[in-house]
């Protein structure tokens, strides 16, 4: 499958709408539209149903093109080409209500997300057995950019394209170490913990409901084979990273836990820090421009004389203390998570 930014691709769209302004497209572009119209008056949106009315749609205007005039002699990848610019266009302007159109759709997309920002934390490629043979930074960092496009994309064949040109480059890495290294790679016992890895490390945006959309509302003709294959595996992934627990990761599961709750606590921190560190940036900024000192960036009123701070920085002061003690609490509850032993580590400092 091209790139849903290919010539190729773009040819499809504009060729069909070139063809449906036609006067002899009348009677196509009045099904069109009459189509759009009956669905957008359906009340609620209802993807599983309005799934099985646009396949319905999409079966009736096959036949209705392959019997048209203007397509009078077309071959079957002329067809074809038409039929992708038609998903194209229905898709395109029923997105807003085909697309995450429901809270469920919403809440799974929102615990996918923070599912995987949390595993992100820790998971590694030993953790889902992926042989040191197969690490390949440069390869993955592809796959990865593959995947997190698919949102830039309305329509299912475009969205489907982001996850085929990952799914490729990963397979690609596969069958290149095949070949150099003289191994007979086992399919889905190397690709799947690949790309589950891949999945992890992208965090691809509402994942649960690119995938649902897919699913429902790219031509059922059109997921075969190859396609069929590599979407089944991404949704496996995402089913793998739902249910998640030690034992899948080779680890205890006490261990998992403890992972998952320090996860939690740094991402808590980060955004501590984040905010705080914007509210303070200009006056800190300010005084180690004057120093010209750089450990003035950590401490900016180490050198400093009481009688000479004046009310602002005090207040300053006091703000960074409040940071201080923050973080010193929120690290000793992550030091007692994982059982390390506060005091031995703060004595261990005066060693």
């Amino acid at each position: 499958m091209e790139s849903p930014t290919s010539p190729a691709s773009r040819l499809d769209f504009y060729d069909f709408i070139g063809r449906m302004r036609r006067p002899a497209a009348a009677d196509l572009f009045h099904s069109i539209r009459s189509f759009l119209a009956s669905l957008s008056q359906a009340g609620e949106p209802n993807a599983e149903v309005d799934g099985g009315r646009v396949q319905t749609f999409f079966a009736e205007m096959e036949t209705a093109i392959r019997d048209h005039p203007l397509w009078a002699n077309a071959t079957n990848q002329e067809i074809d080409n038409a039929l992708e610019g038609l998903e194209k266009y229905i898709m395109t302007k029923l997105f807003d209500r085909a697309f995450a159109s429901s809270a469920e759709d919403a809440k799974s997309d929102i615990e996918i997300s923070e599912k995987i920002g949390l595993l992100q934390h820790f998971v590694r490629p030993h953790h889902l057995d992926i042989p040191k043979l197969l690490h390949n930074e440069a390869a993955w960092l592809l796959a990865v950019k593959e995947l997190q496009k698919i949102n830039s994309f309305k329509s299912p064949r475009e969205k489907l394209s982001c996850i085929m040109s990952c799914c490729q480059v990963i397979n690609n890495l596969l069958l290149n170490v095949s070949m150099s290294n003289d191994r007979t790679l086992s399919g889905a016992d190397d690709f799947l913990p690949i790309l589950i890895y891949i999945t992890i490390k992208a965090n691809p945006p509402q994942l649960h409901s690119n995938l649902k959309f897919i699913q429902l509302f790219r031509r059922e003709t059109r997921l075969i084979s190859e396609v069929e294959y590599y979407l089944t595996n991404l949704i496996s992934a995402k089913m793998f990273i739902m249910n998640v627990n030690g034992h899948s990761l080779s680890m205890e599961e006490s261990v998992f836990q403890t992972h998952m709750e320090s996860a939690k606590l740094g991402n808590h921190i980060s955004v501590a820090s984040t905010s705080s560190s914007q509210g303070l940036g200009t006056s800190t900024t300010g005084l180690n421009e004057e120093s010209g000192d750089t450990e003035g960036l950590k401490f900016p009123f180490m050198d400093s004389e009481t009688e000479s701070l004046t009310p602002a920085e005090v207040k300053q002061l006091h703000e960074l203390y409040r940071q201080v003690v923050t973080r010193y609490t929120l690290l000793s509850k992550a030091l007692r998570k994982l059982s390390v032993d506060e005091d031995q580590l703060l004595n261990s400092v005066d060693d």
